[in-house]
C-alpha cells in the first residue's frame, strides 16, 4: 500500500515508511530537530532505534517527552524552552494525539510572544500570531484515532482553569506526515478500540454538522466505511497490517473532514477529559449514541444516507444506532459515563457550562443551550437514550 499523497499535506503511507524519516528531515532541511513524544514511547525500543538511525545519519536529535495523556500548557512551555535551548530547527511530533498535539504546539509557540491561550480557535484569534518562522513539523502517528497529523490545531488543557482549549493556526499543519502501520502494531486492543472510536466520532460529526462542504462529507463517508470494515479486525488481530493501515488512513481522513466542524460529542468530551482525565476516544465513544439520539430530528436524513453507504441491512436511523451500540459492545466500550468517571450531580453544572462554551458546540446540528448539555450528561450517566 505504499503511496505518496498531497492532501491536505504531504503524506507518505505504507509499511516500513518510518525508514523514510531521514528523507523527510532532509527535505525540510532539518539538521537538529526536536523529537517530541510521550515518556512511555521515549523509553521504547522502537523510538531508541529511530533515534539511533537518525543520529547515525548525522542528525543531532534531542528528545522532549514531558507530555501528559491529556496535555497541559506547561508541557508546551517546557517543550518550547527545550526547543530554544537546543537551538533546534524543526519538530518531529511522534506518538498518539498527546505527542502530536504538544509537538505541533511547540513548533507554533517557538516564535510567539503572546500566551498560547490567545490563539484559541475562536473567530480570527489565529491572526494574532507571528506567522514568520513557525518551525516546520514532521508528524508520525502511532495510534489511529485523533488524526492530529492532518489537523491545524492542538488540544491543550489550561491548568489554571481546567478547560481544554483548541489552539488553531493554519501553519500548525505538519509539512510531512508518515503513516506507517507497523508503528501501531503494539497498541493494546483497548487503546485500539478507543482510538478507533475517536476516528469514527471525527468522521461522523464532520458528516452531520450543518454547512455546505461536499468535500468534507465525501471524505467522512469513506472514512466511516473504512472504520466499519477494519476497526474490529485491528482490535482482534493487532498484527493485521492491512487493518492497521486502513485505520491510520481513516483517522487522518477524520481530521481532514472535521475542518467542516464538530459537535456535542466533542464538546461533552473535552470537560470530562480535562477534569477527570478520561481518554478522549473513550469519552467520545460513550457520548456518541446519546448525542445521535438527541440530534435525531436534525440528522436523520443524513444518517439514512450514511446507512446506505455503509451497506447496513436497513437504511434507517435506528439501524445505524443499533450498529453503533453493537460495535461498542463488541469493542467492550462502556455504555455509561459513570462506568469510567466518578461524576456526581454536583459536577454537572460546571461540566455543562464548560461544554456549552466549547468551540465544538457551535457546529452541532441542533442548537444547544445550557440545559441541553446537562440533560445529555444526565442521560450518559444513567444510560438512558433519548
Amino acid at each position: 500500500m505504499d503511496s505518496n499523497w498531497n492532501y491536505p499535506t504531504t503524506i507518505w503511507v505504507g509499511e516500513g515508511r518510518i525508514k523514510d524519516l531521514y528523507l523527510a528531515c532532509n527535505q525540510l532541511k532539518f539538521k537538529k530537530p526536536l523529537f517530541v513524544t510521550d515518556n512511555d514511547l521515549a523509553q521504547s525500543q522502537m523510538v531508541k532505534e529511530i533515534i539511533k538511525d537518525l543520529n547515525q545519519k548525522s542528525l543531532s536529535i534531542n528528545i522532549f517527552s514531558n507530555v501528559k495523556g491529556n496535555p497541559v500548557g506547561s508541557n508546551v512551555s517546557e517543550g518550547v524552552e527545550a526547543y530554544k535551548k537546543g537551538n533546534h530547527d524543526g519538530v518531529i511530533a511522534f506518538g498518539g494525539g498527546s505527542g502530536l498535539d504538544v509537538g505541533k504546539a511547540v513548533a507554533f509557540m517557538s516564535v510567539q510572544s503572546r500566551p498560547i491561550w490567545d490563539f484559541e480557535d475562536i473567530g480570527d484569534y489565529w491572526t494574532r500570531a507571528n506567522s514568520d518562522g513557525i518551525a516546520p513539523i514532521i508528524a508520525v502517528p502511532t495510534t489511529a484515532g485523533t488524526g492530529s497529523e492532518t489537523g491545524r490545531a492542538s488540544a491543550i488543557v489550561n491548568e489554571q482553569t481546567g478547560v481544554k482549549k483548541i489552539i488553531f493556526h493554519p501553519k500548525i499543519l505538519p509539512s510531512i506526515v508518515i503513516l506507517d502501520p507497523v508503528l501501531t502494531v503494539g497498541l493494546s486492543p483497548k487503546l485500539t478500540a478507543a482510538t478507533g472510536m475517536d476516528a469514527l466520532a471525527h468522521n461522523l460529526e464532520a458528516f452531520c454538522v450543518s454547512g455546505f462542504h461536499p468535500m468534507a462529507d465525501g471524505i467522512a463517508l469513506e472514512g466511516m466505511y473504512l472504520i466499519k470494515k477494519w476497526l474490529t479486525t485491528a482490535v482482534k488481530d493487532g498484527k493485521n497490517l492491512q487493518a492497521r493501515s486502513n485505520m491510520l488512513v481513516a483517522a487522518s481522513m477524520g481530521s481532514t473532514a472535521f475542518q467542516k466542524g464538530l459537535g456535542a460529542i466533542h464538546s461533552l468530551s473535552h470537560p470530562v477529559n480535562s477534569l477527570f482525565n478520561v481518554h478522549h476516544g473513550l469519552s467520545n465513544a460513550i457520548f456518541m449514541p446519546y448525542v445521535l439520539t438527541y440530534n435525531k430530528k436534525k440528522i436523520e436524513h443524513k444518517i439514512i444516507k450514511l446507512s446506505k453507504y455503509l451497506e447496513l441491512k436497513e437504511k434507517t436511523f435506528d439501524c445505524f444506532l443499533n450498529w453503533i451500540l453493537e460495535l461498542r459492545i463488541e469493542l467492550k466500550i462502556p455504555h455509561k459515563l459513570s462506568d469510567v468517571a466518578k461524576i456526581t450531580t454536583k459536577d454537572l453544572d460546571k461540566l455543562s457550562l464548560m461544554a456549552l462554551e466549547d468551540p465544538s458546540t457551535t457546529g452541532n446540528p441542533k442548537k444547544l443551550q445550557l440545559k441541553d448539555m446537562k440533560i445529555m450528561y444526565e442521560h450518559s450517566l444513567n444510560g438512558q437514550l433519548f
